[in-house]
């Protein structure tokens, strides 16, 4: 039985730390296994991210192309299709749709990125909905299904 007074480390996780420059009879003397010369064996040595020992570096070998806008926004879409399922099967009380009741159905994953309702498929339902954004198709299918669209800003 293991008492406080008597425990152990695991055979062979605990190692003694390396002591590095006590004298060459230590094995790590002389250099203090740092090797001979270079900019690795100085005081005050700091890697650089990225630093290949002076040959050219990787992110600066590869071409670089195109343009990224950072300005750009990821939309997690849903199509009206969906929604008529979702309908169908009374997943949606009072034909309200929000982030929150997709994010709660499962029909959205993230919290963080906003939502794009498209037009793809039909609709029958009169649903009224809030998103981010919309395709002027879905816009027009929500509207003739007697649903209303409300941008959420």
């Amino acid at each position: 039985m293991k008492h406080i007074g008597n425990l152990q480390y695991s055979a062979g996780s605990h190692h003694k730390k390396k002591r590095v420059g006590r004298g060459t009879g230590s094995g790590h003397g002389g250099t203090s296994t740092k090797g001979h010369k270079g900019h690795q064996s100085r005081t005050g040595y700091r890697q650089v991210r990225g630093f290949e020992g002076g040959q050219m570096p990787l992110h600066r070998r590869i071409p670089k192309f195109g343009f990224k806008n950072p300005f750009r926004v990821e939309y997690q879409v849903v199509n009206v299709s969906r929604l008529q399922e979702l309908a169908d099967t009374g997943s949606l009380q009072g034909g309200n749709v929000t982030f929150e009741v997709l994010f709660d159905l499962g029909v959205l994953n993230k919290r963080d990125i906003p939502v794009k309702i498209l037009g793809n498929g039909d609709l029958k339902a009169a649903l009224h909905v809030t998103a981010d954004s919309f395709s002027e198709s879905a816009k027009t299918k929500i509207e003739s299904a007697g649903g209303s669209v409300t941008v959420h800003e």
